[in-house]
């Protein structure tokens, strides 16, 4: 017997616990898998300094333990699992829970977020954690007065260049191409900064170390010259990639995997499946927009229900 709920919502996060505080208020009792990373991205963060309410900062985990105890308190089930295969072809919306438990749902509010892409090095992996690492501002402060680098050409890229080159002594940054995707005022500020060096056309061949990070080898891709850098941290900040795979074959989605939502709402192209925050956020992907769009979920689901008489 696969157990039926009214209002599922999938994955944490800003905008998952937002969606769970105004559905289960609404009396919608709904169930939420945390997912593979319960609390989302700002599990991983430190402080985070620009959402509203928390005049000193707050610290990321800290935040999302206060949402979840909110969501909590008006009767939202938060529970442990991943989401492994939808089928969003009939109504009531399929679900399965870690390739076993079996749900039906009415109305289901995804809010599966997005995860750090990586370079794909074999030594990538095996130092993470260990000197590479996808998140600067988490991790930076390790790395005071030494030399680090970082690899991507994009507005986080050069915003976290400029962060680490108020940490270390020196930052290597790392860009494919013979220029950055960047906007004009963060390129100027890395440009301008005696503390970053760019090294434009080039690739990174290898993370050295065995236990720890102790160097990176790049290739310059015009010349092949090969170079060795020693350095103890190594930053990756080359996007970020939605977690909707699992949807895609129900759900429109632009070609980086985004989910489509109708302008102005939280309604994907399936009645009575929603998506929230940065599965469905290519162009903000902040905290606060991501909440936003959890509480329009909740109230698209809401009204979804209340007209199919569900509610």
């Amino acid at each position: 017997m696969s157990e039926h709920h009214k209002c599922l919502i999938i994955g944490s996060g800003p905008a998952g616990y937002t969606a769970a505080i105004y559905a289960a208020r609404a009396n919608m009792a709904p169930v939420m898998y945390m997912g593979l990373q319960p609390g989302g991205q700002l599990t991983i963060t430190n402080d985070v300094e620009n959402f509203p309410g928390y005049p000193d900062g707050v610290m990321g985990p800290e935040m999302m333990e206060d949402l979840k105890k909110q969501a909590t308190r008006f009767g939202t089930d938060i529970r442990y699992g991943i989401a492994t295969k939808v089928d969003f072809s009939g109504h009531p919306h399929k679900i399965t829970i870690d390739e076993t438990t079996e749900l039906t749902a009415d109305a289901v509010i995804i809010a599966t977020g997005a995860s750090a892409k990586w370079l794909g090095l074999p030594s990538e992996a095996r130092l993470n954690g260990s000197g590479v690492s996808a998140c600067a501002v988490c991790d930076g402060f390790f790395y005071r007065g030494q030399e680090v680098a970082i690899v991507g050409a994009g507005d986080t890229a050069a915003e976290e260049a400029t962060y680490l080159a108020n940490l270390a002594s020196k930052v290597t940054m790392i860009v494919r191409k013979g220029e950055m995707k960047a906007s004009k005022i963060m390129q100027k500020r890395v440009l301008d900064n005696p503390k970053i060096e760019v090294l434009f056309d080039t690739a990174t061949d290898e993370i050295l170390g065995e236990h720890a990070v102790e160097g990176v080898r790049v290739k310059n891709l015009l010349t092949h010259e090969m170079r060795e850098i020693a350095l103890t941290g190594f930053f990756v900040a080359i996007g970020h990639e939605p977690n909707s795979k699992i949807f895609q074959p129900y759900l429109h989605h632009d070609e980086q995997g985004y989910l489509k939502t109708l302008p102005g709402t939280s309604k994907t192209n399936v009645d009575g499946v929603f998506a929230c925050g940065d599965v469905q956020d290519f162009t903000y992907r902040q905290a606060v927009t991501a909440a936003g769009t959890g509480c329009m979920a909740a109230l698209d689901a809401e009204r979804y229900l209340a007209t199919m008489g569900l509610h």
